[in-house]
């Protein structure tokens, strides 16, 4: 690991406020590994063996049904994935693979859990970050069930654009098939759904997104705080933007 990415790690909310002591116990039990895009690093069901923290590039969360993959989170920098299943000690629920070119670090879960155990301030901070994506889930939960494609399109969308200091031009970083498995359509759906959008406001040409009448998409969106935001964590899909 190179000593450039330790402040970092430890300016990351789940380690901020943990013992110095106990901070350099984790990364020296970790180490970094740079892998190449669609690497897998994880499966859904393995052992939670390590917490991911990803340094460099994207890794894409996703679950698998039989022929069926669902997009269900991208991590950017610098985010960590799947703290639950390494504090429960419990099978990841979903599986991981790099979307580019990534570099993590992996640290070992438990290391992990022993750390959870002694030092308060950490146990606390990690309590906080699963209520923060839990907070974040049952939002994006409500807007698959509540909201029709087009209105789900349109808010995923002004929420991009309000990620990035309200630009109403901006280009979409990942593949539009992720972006719709994410907002729980088909590929298909979404290309005829996009086609739609033009009348409400916004324009999207290749992966360049804009925004012509922000007030118009607005109206169909019908943004809501409790659902929309403002909770973000930070490497998420929800922080920098949605799904990058």
């Amino acid at each position: 690991m190179r000593p450039e990415d330790l402040p970092e790690i430890r300016h990351l909310p789940l380690f901020r406020d943990m013992l110095q002591s106990n901070f350099e116990q984790l990364m020296q039990a970790a180490y970094a590994q740079t892998f190449p895009a669609g690497a897998e690093l994880i499966r859904q069901g393995d052992p939670a063996d390590y917490l991911h923290i990803v340094l460099d590039g994207a890794v894409e969360l996703y679950s698998h049904w039989g022929t069926q993959d669902c997009t269900m989170e991208v991590v950017r920098p610098v985010g960590t994935f799947i703290l639950a299943a390494c504090i429960k000690d419990v099978p990841y629920l979903m599986s991981a693979r790099t979307l580019e070119k990534s570099r993590l670090v992996l640290v070992p879960a438990s290391d992990l859990r022993a750390v959870f155990r002694r030092d308060p301030e950490f146990a606390v901070s990690s309590i906080t970050e699963l209520a923060t994506h839990f907070r974040i889930m049952v939002r994006h939960a409500k807007g698959l069930k509540l909201r029709n494609s087009r209105e789900r399109i349109a808010a995923y969308l002004l929420n991009l654009s309000r990620q990035q200091g309200g630009a109403v031009q901006f280009p979409l970083q990942v593949e539009k098939k992720l972006i719709a498995s994410y907002l729980g359509m088909t590929p298909e759906n979404f290309s005829r759904a996009l086609k739609t959008l033009d009348a409400d406001g916004v324009r999207i040409t290749g992966t360049t997104v804009l925004i012509h009448d922000p007030e118009r998409l607005a109206t169909l969106a019908r943004l809501d705080p409790l659902i929309d935001g403002p909770e973000a964590r930070p490497g998420s899909i929800e922080a920098a933007s949605p799904l990058g």
